[in-house]
């Protein structure tokens, strides 16, 4: 019987459970409600021996926009504790996903990005389609790239995973593949027959393999000199540095990248800069979630979420006025008050919190 609760689709048929987000609307952005749903189901087909492995999919043009940003600046405004335990929600279920032990199949095409990102890229198969558009656009709306984006951003081929989590810059399919985001590249037309091939049970690397097509070139790999050296900078500052030196061949990059990164919340990069130098160390995304649900609950509560929130998605003007007007601006203490341990513990991540 399909189940339409929470704003997730969820049916079990033949071998598969399959679920569809089904906020069309509002791009499939997630509530906590459909975290909460989604994650029921994913342990419910983990437990049932019968079922071979997960399906997930979207409603409508867009994958997953990320987390309802505009209902979590209100939580944060009016029920703080209510928007924690969101964010510790939604990285149990990253975590959970990391930790299925059958195949999940995430059919993408549209766009995902932050929370999207986080419901599909720990699983076993991320599929393709055509118009997929990734990206992890936090440090634009005053956040930082959350859902496990400090432990696999970081791990990227060479710079580029900071380049897009300070840039939040949006990547095709060819980019996606060749950094390794999605596993195969298929028209949104097959996914059909993918779904049919799990409900059946069929060994889903098998089928995915056969039904894959060229991803095509990546205009990021072209990029990759300037990204690699440019964003190597042992510090936020000297990579605006060396930014703001660069010329010759790579001039014009590096000033589009410049003026990208100026419109972005000062506090937010140098978060994020700090994040990805932190979790590139560790050995599991576990310990990188434990480290972002510190910066993340803390980070909500600051202005610059709540002005990030509001240029995009209420006035939608574009023009977010920071709390800090540059990078300079940002007091190392504050920064580091992020990342301090949180009086309540760190989010639990286990099965029995």
């Amino acid at each position: 019987m399909l189940d339409l609760e929470q704003g997730v689709a969820c049916v079990v048929e033949g071998r598969a459970g399959l679920a569809r987000l089904n906020r069309p609307k509002a791009l499939n952005a997630l509530t906590p409600a459909m975290i909460e749903r989604l994650d029921t189901f994913l342990n419910a087909c983990a437990a049932n021996p019968h079922i071979y492995g997960m399906v997930l999919e979207a409603e409508g043009k867009a994958f997953c926009a990320g987390g309802d940003i505009r209902a979590i600046r209100d939580m944060a405004a009016s029920a703080p504790e209510e928007a924690n335990r969101f964010y510790a929600a939604e990285y149990r279920y990253n975590w959970s996903l990391a930790c299925f032990p059958k195949p999940h199949v995430a059919l993408i095409d549209g766009p995902v990005m932050g929370g999207g990102v986080g419901v599909s890229l720990y699983g076993s198969h991320r599929v393709a389609g055509e118009n997929i558009r990734f990206a992890m656009p936090e440090t634009g709306i005053g956040f930082v790239p959350d859902i496990g984006g400090s432990w696999f951003m970081p791990r990227l081929p060479g710079k580029t995973g900071l380049y897009l989590a300070l840039t939040g810059a949006v990547l095709n399919r060819a980019d996606a593949y060749a950094l390794g985001l999605v596993t195969h590249c298929i028209p949104r037309e097959r996914f059909p027959a993918i779904r049919a091939a799990m409900i059946e049970g069929q060994t889903i690397g098998t089928v995915l393999s056969a039904l894959h097509e060229p991803a095509g070139e990546s205009a990021l790999d072209a990029l990759r000199e300037p990204i690699d050296r440019l964003f190597a900078a042992p510090s936020l500052e000297g990579l605006f540095r060396g930014l703001e030196r660069e010329d010759g061949r790579w001039r014009d990059f590096a000033r589009a990248t410049l003026a990208t990164l100026s419109a972005r919340s000062p506090l937010s990069l140098h978060l994020t800069f700090e994040l990805h130098r932190r979790a590139a160390t560790f050995s599991s995304l576990k310990d990188a979630l434990s480290l972002e649900y510190r910066v993340a609950t803390r980070l909500i509560r600051h202005a610059d979420f709540a002005e990030g929130v509001r240029a995009a998605v209420i006035d939608k003007d574009r023009s977010p006025k920071w709390a800090h007007a540059s990078i300079g601006e940002v007091a190392a203490p504050l920064v580091e008050s992020f990342f301090a341990p949180l009086s309540t513990g760190d989010v639990p991540l286990d099965r029995s919190a």
